[in-house]
């Protein structure tokens, strides 16, 4: 098929150096900027392809990606993501190989994640992943020679779920600046709500959370949101700062992951303000051991209350027995469009991981990780401290040996003066928990109390301290009490 796109990759580029590989693990990945450009090249593709009948559908296909491959590595099940990216590869021209069933895989015999991303990295040339496992995907970047997509990872995000989110927003609002958008069900458990809360509170949206009983947000999303995205928390109840039945409201200016003064805000005015959009997630009943829980129910009578007039209702899907079907056909219910959107925000995304178009703006979408502002502190494999979340790739048995415990080093001006943050899930380790650590010093076989010196050790330092969990764990390790040693020497 012809490309009619005239800013698409031309054949003759292919010979010129790629760039650096880029993977898209976390929403957090992604600029505010950069998120734009994706909206940008995935409403030139509706503009382009779109069915004729169904505007919002994409109906035909270009051929910009025809020397290329995507392999989908599936490791849970998967409809809507699977189908949405291999859809949005055809559609692009590119070819799709799959592994949808981890049963009939090498996963079945016992093969390491890190092994198939090392393997299948031959085979394809952008790879998007789901696994079970919480931080699995950065694993898989960690290992891949090509660019690495998250479908979804475990408890921990889904990135391109929200970048469908926030495009269907914007075809029904101007901008996501202001907007008020209430998540029900089970923050707890959702990655989809982990990263789109996220994203909300980048663009400058307040977030009106309605979780379902004991599934609030995690204790680590919720201190994101207020200390590094600069959310304020609002309680909706008169003289009840401390209710959990609150905003997070974020500040009237744009801003991507810095520090700023915070703005005037006036919160009675929040309050007042009806609800935009109404984001509807069902209970993950995957992550819990109880299979039956109170669960909370969108339906006619819900959004009956004013507030909720002019709201749009949106669900990532499936749904279960969260969403009333006799929403279908309501005026407010986008869900399904929601849905038609995967293919091209997927097809903007994989053309500009693949470097397919000769505009500049849109081909400076390169590079890897940025550069994250704390530094990380890599912990020797099978010692000391370890990532509390039990179900982080990091502990999983058969990828320990290549998923050492990395750490964001985040300062805090309280005991014990800093966080712990997993670089795979991003779970934090609390501070309670930290308060009783100590760090070794493999070259003079000696341990000290605290973890503070991991915010201003220098790199090479850092490679030389092991964190553990007691005084007894570092003692069990062979080493000894600074003091002590000093005592010995003078005596």
């Amino acid at each position: 098929m012809p490309d009619r796109f005239d800013w698409a990759y031309s054949t003759t580029l292919m010979t010129k150096p790629q760039p650096l590989t880029r993977h898209i693990v976390s929403i957090n990945d992604l600029t505010n900027k950069e998120i734009e450009t994706v909206f940008q090249v995935a409403a030139g593709f509706l503009r382009e392809l779109s069915d004729s009948k169904i505007p919002y559908r994409i109906g035909r296909g270009t051929a910009i990606a025809s020397k290329y491959i995507l392999a989908s590595l599936f490791y849970e099940p998967s409809t809507r993501t699977r189908l949405s990216f291999e859809s949005a590869m055809l559609r692009l021209g590119g070819a799709n190989i799959t592994s949808a069933d981890p049963a009939v895989s090498s996963a079945a015999k016992g093969e390491s994640l890190a092994d198939t991303i090392r393997v299948t990295s031959n085979y394809a040339d952008v790879i998007v992943i789901r696994h079970p496992r919480d931080g699995a995907a950065r694993l898989a970047a960690e290992y891949s020679q090509i660019p690495v997509i998250n479908g979804g990872d475990g408890s921990h995000e889904h990135p391109t779920q929200t970048l469908c989110d926030l495009f269907t927003l914007r075809s029904k609002n101007k901008g996501l600046k202001n907007m008020k958008i209430a998540i029900s069900g089970d923050l707890k458990g959702s990655r989809t709500i982990h990263s789109f809360v996220y994203a909300l509170a980048r663009f400058g949206a307040t977030i009106d959370p309605l979780p379902a009983p004991g599934m609030e947000l995690p204790t680590h999303v919720d201190r994101r949101l207020r200390e590094e995205f600069r959310c304020r928390m609002v309680s909706k109840a008169p003289n009840q700062a401390d209710s959990i039945d609150a905003l997070y409201v974020t500040a009237d200016q744009p801003h991507q992951l810095s520090l700023y003064s915070e703005p005037e805000i006036d919160y009675g005015l929040v309050l007042r303000k009806k609800i935009d959009a109404v984001y509807v997630t069902r209970f993950q009943k995957e992550r819990w051991t109880e299979k039956e829980r109170p669960y909370p129910k969108i339906d006619a009578k819900f959004l009956r209350e004013g507030k909720y007039s002019h709201a749009s209702v949106m669900h990532p899907l499936p749904r279960v027995n969260e969403l009333d079907a006799a929403l279908d056909n309501d005026r407010r219910a986008i869900y399904f469009r929601q849905a038609a959107y995967g293919v091209p925000v997927r097809m903007a995304l994989i053309s500009l991981l693949l470097h397919l178009h000769r505009n500049k703006s849109l081909h400076r979408f390169i590079g890897g990780f940025a550069e994250s502002r704390h530094p990380i502190y890599a912990q020797p494999i099978g010692r000391g401290v370890h990532c509390p979340n039990s179900n982080c790739i990091s502990n999983d048995p058969a990828e320990r040996q290549y998923a050492a415990n990395k750490f964001y080093v985040i300062p805090k001006n309280t005991k014990p003066g800093c966080i712990l943050r997993c670089l795979y899930c991003e779970t934090d380790i609390e501070a309670e928990a930290a308060a009783h650590f100590v760090a070794g010093d493999a070259t003079r076989k000696t341990f000290a109390p605290g973890i503070g010196v991991l915010v201003h050790a220098p790199a090479e330092k850092l490679r030389h301290l092991t964190i553990y969990r007691n005084e007894a764990e570092a003692e069990a390790a062979g080493l000894a009490p600074r003091d002590r040693r000093k005592r010995a020497g003078a005596g």
